[in-house]
């Protein structure tokens, strides 16, 4: 399976933008996915997981509120919805899918990665 994020930026601080992930292959529903940024000097760092029927989600702290994780299991694709934009939400933003059962802020559990897309927001 590949993962193609996109729909990265740059935005002004209070701003929008919704960021996709297109994944390839036939058993995207049977996978939970998640969201991971990782910012210059920074580790990577968990924002939101969604499980497999899109019930349950999660976010970290520092998301909730602003952000929403979505997902159509037709066109297999999950979305992050962001909004309130903060300079410190400036990262490269990554989706990833989840091999677990449950929804997971873990990294590792995670077992394939997007490339990427560029998030950059101005204060």
């Amino acid at each position: 399976v590949q993962l193609q994020a996109s729909g990265g930026g740059l935005v002004q601080a209070g701003g929008s933008l919704r960021l996709s992930c297109a994944a390839s292959g036939r058993t995207f529903s049977s996978y939970g996915m998640g969201w991971f940024r990782q910012a210059p000097g920074k580790e990577r760092e968990f924002v939101a997981t969604i499980s497999r029927n899109g019930y349950s989600t999660d976010y970290a702290d520092s998301v909730k509120g602003r952000f929403t994780i979505s997902r159509d299991n037709a066109k297999n694709t999950v979305y992050l919805q962001m909004n309130s934009l903060k300079s410190e939400d400036t990262a490269v933003y990554y989706c990833a899918r989840s091999r677990s059962m449950s929804i997971t802020r873990t990294p590792g559990t995670y077992d394939k990665w997007g490339q990427g897309t560029q998030v950059t927001v101005s204060s």
